[in-house]
């Protein structure tokens, strides 16, 4: 049987994909740009004939009319990596829960308890010779492809063809739909004054040739902006953002100087806007790979002078960091702060940077504080901070006392809750 003929046995209709899910069924859908919206946009059509059907999700950027909460959806729950905008609003409802776990275990994890019975995800059309892209995520992708019972790709051609370890042969998958659509996309946040103080802050601490990894957000955007007097950067990141291309386009970044995957942007996703998208398709610069390798703290290193750069939500005066809940409630999730951490610390010349406006967006709550607020999860452990950023300057963390800590991070805080925070390390005997 040819490749083609292969194609029109495995072809189904969206209608039939939906009769594949039982009741008790885990499913799990690829992330961000390879999310199968067609699938996902019909998924709530079956909660009226099935039982304790369970979704994965991560980092949603879009709602889906499972998940939302005003629907009385009674059989379709979620499990999620890292909170959304769905699953913040879903959360109250006990229709979904956070599955803790750093990046590069979590596809170990999951299938030592609870392996997929379905797996799909969004690609791009075959090609000549049976090969499909699933080009724009493998955060976690590729083990769950593998381990599924059954494995299901949307064919969208608007996706683009990204290179790396991104394609899927037609022997691999069980069955096709094809469902044609824009990919979800995003622009750049905006950058205020503070974001742009922080960024050429950050700027500072990377030098002509270093490696670097940034998230998503104003200040990641900053940071990037704040870059282009740089030469022969690398790029070795989770995220893959516009950010970043930009400066690759300007010649800023171009990987001749990494000790792994000389040459190539790594990422394990990527996401962004049309142009963003236009820019990666069969760009030989670019190498979507497996997020627990890229993840990997100990590949991480290899990349000497390695610089990570994050963002937090709130860090106490003792250096720890929450970087995905707001008290209790719970806002987003690790990701791969810690195993970026990690990798630039144990990278040769590597800087950890955590990164965080002094206040709230009203000015009425500091981020630095005391100590983390009554239920907040330490992300990133007091052990592991090396620097921290605010728009009022570094702080630094490495090799310093806790009553050195607490002094260096009241310097960067707002000058308005100084004195407050003086006062609240004095009567926390943290001097």
């Amino acid at each position: 049987m040819d490749l083609k003929q292969q194609y029109a046995q495995k072809l189904i209709s969206l209608d039939s994909v939906l009769e594949k899910v039982k009741s008790d069924d885990i499913i799990l859908p690829a992330l961000a740009g390879c999310e199968p919206s067609g699938f996902l946009e019909r998924l709530h059509e079956i909660d009226d004939r099935v039982n304790n059907v369970r979704v994965f999700n991560a980092l949603e950027f879009s709602t889906f009319p499972f998940q939302d909460p005003k629907r009385n959806i009674k059989n379709i729950r979620s499990m999620c990596y890292f909170f959304g905008g769905s699953s913040r609003n879903m959360h109250p409802l006990k229709r979904t829960s956070l599955l803790p776990c750093h990046l590069r275990n979590f596809s170990k994890w999951v299938l030592e308890d609870k392996k997929p019975n379905i797996f799909i995800a969004s690609v791009t059309p075959m090609d000549r010779f049976g090969y499909f892209s699933m080009s724009l995520s493998l955060v976690y992708e590729r083990p769950f492809l593998e381990a599924a019972d059954i494995v299901i790709l949307e064919v969208n051609d608007k996706m683009p063809r990204v290179l790396g370890d991104t394609i899927v042969h037609i022997s691999q998958v069980d069955y096709i739909y094809e469902y044609s659509h824009d990919i979800v996309s995003v622009s750049a946040p905006p950058i205020g004054e503070k974001e742009k103080k922080i960024g050429t802050y950050i700027a500072d601490f990377i030098q002509d040739g270093d490696t670097f990894q940034l998230g998503i957000g104003g200040i990641p955007n900053a940071v990037a902006q704040s870059l282009k007097n740089k030469k022969h950067l690398g790029i070795h990141s989770e995220m893959l953002t516009e950010g970043m291309t930009e400066l690759m386009k300007a010649g800023v970044v171009t990987n001749l100087k990494k000790k792994i995957h000389k040459g190539k942007t790594v990422a394990a996703f990527a996401f962004g806007s049309q142009n963003f998208y236009d820019f990666l398709n069969d760009n030989p610069a670019i190498a979507i790979l497996d997020g627990d390798y890229v993840n990997n703290p100990y590949v991480i290193a290899q990349n000497d002078n390695m610089i990570s750069i994050n963002t937090t939500l709130q860090i106490d005066l003792t250096g720890q960091c929450c970087s995905e809940s707001i008290g209790s409630r719970q806002y987003s999730g690790i990701g791969g702060q810690t195993d970026t951490v990690l990798g630039a610390l144990m990278s040769k010349c590597g800087r950890s940077i955590i990164a965080l406006p002094s206040t709230t967006k009203d000015e009425k709550i500091s981020k630095i504080t005391p100590f983390l607020t009554t239920g907040a999860a330490v992300t990133l452990s007091r052990n592991d901070v090396d620097y921290v950023v605010t728009e009022y300057g570094v702080a630094k963390m490495r090799g310093q006392t806790i009553a050195e800590r607490a002094e260096n991070l009241i310097a960067i805080a707002h000058p308005k809750f100084r004195k407050e925070l003086t006062q609240q390390a004095e009567q926390l005997q943290i001097w």
